[in-house]
């Protein structure tokens, strides 16, 4: 028997603890709160798309977050912000369909440049990429510092 045709959907609300699921996966644990009131606004945000794809029993099998950018020395780009896929749900296409995704989001939007980051030492990601035909650009340092507010 044929696995069912993975298909990747736009977020919604309900998603938010599943989301958060993942994002712990990848090292971002944060409360559901937190996810619910991000995930709210990007939902509201014409230049964000947060998809997802279904596994069995209400569980996602990943999610991406695209979005379009604009910078003065590049113009118009999609961004892939965020992608993970469930640990026992890795390797078997599900990275593939919400790039694929992020892709078709993109060029609907006549974005011709997607780009991602991936921290250096997730390796695996990089061969993935690479096998989706993304080419390393460029290595750069990422440097932060807190700002002080100036309101609550």
């Amino acid at each position: 028997m044929m696995p069912p045709r993975l298909t990747a959907r736009r977020a919604r609300m309900e998603d938010t603890a599943e989301i958060a699921r993942l994002a712990a996966q990848l090292g971002y644990p944060s409360p559901i709160e937190a996810f619910e009131g991000r995930l709210g606004r990007l939902l509201a945000m014409p230049h964000q798309h947060v998809a997802v794809v279904n596994g069995a029993g209400g569980r996602l099998l990943g999610w991406v977050h695209v979005e379009q950018g604009l910078s003065l020395q590049g113009g118009d780009r999609a961004e892939i912000m965020g992608l993970v896929v469930d640990a026992p749900a890795r390797r078997g296409g599900v990275g593939r369909v919400l790039v694929r995704e992020a892709e078709d989001w993109a060029a609907a939007r006549g974005l011709g440049t997607i780009c991602v980051r991936s921290n250096a030492a997730r390796e695996a990601s990089h061969a993935f990429y690479a096998a989706l035909g993304y080419a390393r650009d460029k290595t750069q340092h990422v440097y932060r510092k807190p700002v002080r507010l100036t309101h609550p």
